[in-house]
């Protein structure tokens, strides 16, 4: 029953990191505007973040450390602060878009405008992180998040032409109403979406608070190799209700509402109240995941005391970080802008970052200093120099075809 309950943190992470308001918002808009065509990029994103993932947990279950503080002490400290600024300030924007998503969600389950919401999502995200226990934030949303699985429920129900979307995703192809440079685009969306940094910032730091240890390493594979394919899964099923039934009709994903619109069509105001559910649990378990994110990662660097399981008194900074955080997350929302919009912007802005995070992780897990006869073998190697060049290629190609497309205009 106790590794039962371990796995609960990969479940997190899967419902809260891999489908969080950038993963709903962008496979819905994609499966709208492209059918299934773009469906093998979220399987390259799960096979990448279960790679670099297992990397993270293996090296804080076997150091004791966590993705910051080595990364500090292994490339040092300048090359360690601007991975440091850019990985913060994706996953700063990412806690921005959670937060809107949160309020969104509410706003559709209430009637009550999402601005009025903000502050209220703002101060909840802040209550938790410092008073709720790491096992409860981690069962709770985790669990709650399953409520997605409704996305799969209704493809069913839906009776579409399997043999169609099947056919789509084996053979993608751009659609004659589109061109290869929007194609383009939201690949890489879609490809940050699957990868964004704080996944690994949240499961190895989150390792370390649960103090893993190298009999831990079984558990940390399972949480990783059940945890994200799960989150793909429930990814490919959000994009093919949207191909299903908004494709046909020329709908375009603009809001949240619009997300959750197949659902509704499928299965009533039943299969609404548990889409309603799942994204409240998916974006508040993301916003709570961001919002450590960002306090680990600056705590880690600088050497400061952190962690949910340390008291408040003596890891003061780390739970100012985080306030300061959610209290800024919230100023940008009240200026009125689209968390949506927002959203969007932020999955762009994590393929940009994905090799100031990943590149330090490949380093350090190969080195025997830290890791001894846990280092990558070499089938871990192979694969993250595969996705080292395809986070590179991404990173590269992600403002040109933003600002060649309009972002994905």
């Amino acid at each position: 029953m106790k590794r039962l309950f371990a796995v609960a943190l990969g479940i997190l992470t899967a419902i809260g990191g891999f489908v969080d308001i950038g993963d709903l918002v962008t496979n819905a808009l994609v499966g709208a505007r492209f059918g299934m065509s773009l469906a093998w990029v979220v399987l390259v994103g799960v096979v990448g973040i279960c790679v670099f993932a297992e990397m993270s947990g293996r090296v804080a279950a076997v150091s004791g450390r966590a993705t910051f503080d080595l990364v500090r002490e292994r490339l040092g400290p300048r090359a360690g602060l601007l991975n440091l600024v850019g990985s913060m300030a994706v996953t700063f924007l990412t806690l921005t878009a959670e937060i809107g998503g949160v309020a969104l969600a509410l706003e559709l389950a209430t009637s009550v405008s999402h601005l009025l919401w903000v502050p209220v999502v703002g101060v909840a995200v802040w209550l938790v992180l410092w008073r709720v226990k790491f096992a409860v934030l981690e069962n709770v949303f985790g669990l709650a998040g399953l409520a997605l699985v409704v996305f799969a429920v209704a493809l069913w129900k839906l009776g579409p032409d399997w043999g169609g979307l099947a056919s789509a995703a084996m053979h993608p192809s751009v659609p004659v109403t589109e061109d290869w440079a929007v194609y383009a685009y939201y690949a890489v969306a879609l490809f940050g979406a699957a990868m964004t940094p704080y996944e690994v910032f949240f499961f190895s730091s989150g390792g370390i608070e649960e103090h893993w240890t190298p009999r831990e390493l079984g558990t940390m594979r399972a949480n990783v190799f059940i945890g994200f394919p799960l989150g793909g899964l429930l990814s490919l099923s959000i994009a093919a209700v949207a191909a299903t039934v908004l494709l046909p009709r020329g709908i375009e994903v603009e809001t949240l509402g619009q997300v959750a619109l197949p659902v509704v069509v499928a299965g009533g105001k039943l299969a609404l109240a548990f889409a309603l559910l799942g994204f409240f649990a998916a974006t508040f378990g993301a916003a709570c995941e961001t919002g450590l994110s960002v306090g680990y990662s600056i705590a880690q660097y600088f050497g400061w005391q952190w962690g949910k399981f340390v008291e408040p008194l003596r890891a003061a900074r780390f739970h100012v970080v985080v306030v300061l955080s959610c209290i800024a997350a919230v100023g940008i929302l009240l200026t009125t802008v689209d968390p949506v919009m927002v959203t969007e912007y932020s999955v762009v802005f994590s393929a940009i970052a994905l090799p100031l995070t990943y590149l330090p992780i490949l380093v350090v897990a190969n080195d025997r200093t830290y890791m001894g006869r846990h280092v990558n073998g070499w089938l871990a190697n192979s694969l993250g120099t595969v996705y080292l060049v395809l986070v590179v290629v991404a990173s590269v190609a992600a403002i040109p075809l933003m600002v060649i497309t309009g972002a994905g205009q």
